[in-house]
């Protein structure tokens, strides 16, 4: 056998069953984890806003808040599901909570993972775990599953159950535009066909019982879509009188059909593009 021909079969070993993943380098503040091969790849800057520009959610900010703030300093805490309507700021308010807990002088890290990627939650909490004197939010963004997904299962030893569980210094929180990570008709569905169908519908929505903290986002109001601007134009410096501010936002949310949080950014983005004034 050639050289070139052990030089392919060797390499083909090496996809098949790659070398363990070194020991994490945990100095950054933020990772993404990703797999084939395993890797905490460090993020040197994290993309988020104050937590002061969240308009329309106090309640679920400062429950956030305090739960995360628990958690950082080694107190019980829960898991959170952050879910409801789109645009609403759920994954701007995990990083910006996040933020606002090492600015108190938390060294607290942020791990976001991919749906895609639950399957390899159990190594990734093995690397976590190894580290005991560092605490660890894991994120996971945009959170659901279809009606044969088997991802669900990956998470649910992680978030309340096992021979392991979580480990002590790993959190969980999760964004989702809906209450039960899964459309409402699928769970209607497994309720007509199933042989058993309370059985089949606790089998399904069991992974969101195990959120610990539920925190419900609702389409805003047109004031606190107006305010969400001002903060917005106020923390970048642009200045507009108020009769075009309201005139162009309102006008803004009519074309898309829709307001929110997302919808004011970009109205925002686009006034601060037309006045002169860069942001980020």
């Amino acid at each position: 056998m050639t050289e070139d021909a052990l030089t392919r079969i060797a390499a083909a070993l090496e996809r098949m069953a790659p070398a363990p993943m070194p020991a994490p380098d945990f100095g950054a503040e933020a990772f993404v984890w990703h797999t084939a091969p395993d890797r905490l790849e460090p993020v040197a800057r994290v993309s988020r806003v104050d937590l002061s520009l969240l308009v329309g959610v106090n309640r679920s900010r400062d429950t956030l808040l305090e739960n995360t703030r628990h958690f950082a300093a080694g107190l019980p805490a829960n898991n959170a599901l952050l879910w409801g309507a789109r645009g609403m700021g759920k994954s701007s308010l995990v990083k910006a909570v996040h933020a606002a807990v090492r600015a108190e002088g938390h060294d607290l890290k942020i791990v976001e993972l991919s749906r895609e990627d639950l399957p390899s939650v159990t190594r990734l909490l093995a690397h976590l775990r190894a580290a005991p004197h560092l605490r660890f939010v894991l994120f996971c963004d945009d959170l659901s599953f279809s009606h044969d997904d088997q991802h669900y299962k990956s998470l649910k030893a992680v978030l309340d159950g096992g021979i392991e569980g979580r480990p002590e210094n790993v959190l969980f929180y999760a964004t989702s535009n809906r209450r039960h990570l899964m459309p409402r008709d699928m769970i209607e569905n497994e309720r007509s066909t199933a042989i058993t169908p309370s059985e089949a519908v606790e089998e399904k929505v069991s992974l969101s019982d195990r959120f610990g903290l539920w925190l419900g986002f609702h389409p805003c109001s047109q004031d606190e879509y107006l305010d969400m601007i001002r903060g917005y134009c106020t923390a970048h410096g642009v200045r507009v009188p108020e009769d075009r501010l309201h005139a162009e936002a309102v006008e803004w949310q009519a074309t898309r059909g829709s307001r929110s949080g997302r919808v004011a950014w970009q109205f925002f983005c686009d006034l601060a593009a037309r006045e002169g004034v860069r942001i980020g």
